[in-house]
């Protein structure tokens, strides 16, 4: 009986674990990602294209981002607020015209953090819009 039970704990605690191990197509059939969710660079060459606002973009091969000590790499997403270390010249990006992304608006930046790009407030550090996978 202590056995059946214990196996029984045992399959209920590993069952969600091996649900979040099984892949993206086991979860959406037809296996082909929503439009604008990050693809990862493939195996020999550049990552797929990204999306901004609906239109598709290829990224641009830039020099490796260095995380500052005590950083790696994070999802920023709309309405987070970016550390004021981020907020800073040597992370905004100038080259955003070279994606086909707008100028920023008075008081805004594109800052690089990593891959991605984001749009933020240097005034309250508010990130207002976010391209993933811009660069690799």
């Amino acid at each position: 009986m202590f056995r059946r039970i214990a196996f029984i704990v045992i399959i209920a605690f590993a069952a969600p674990g091996f649900a979040m191990a099984q892949g993206y197509e086991e979860h959406h059939p037809g296996g082909r990602p929503p439009a604008g969710a990050f693809r990862g660079p493939h195996p020999g060459g550049p990552p797929g294209h990204f999306m901004y606002h609906g239109r598709p973009f290829n990224p641009i091969h830039a020099a490796p981002f260095v995380y500052p000590r005590g950083w790696a790499y994070r999802r920023w997403v709309i309405g987070a607020t970016l550390p004021p270390l981020f907020l800073a010249p040597p992370y905004y990006y100038p080259g955003w015209a070279t994606l086909g992304l707008p100028p920023p608006r008075p008081g805004f930046q594109w800052v690089r953090y990593g891959p991605d790009l984001l749009l933020v407030n240097i005034g309250t550090g508010q990130v207002v819009d976010v391209v993933y996978g811009a660069f690799y």
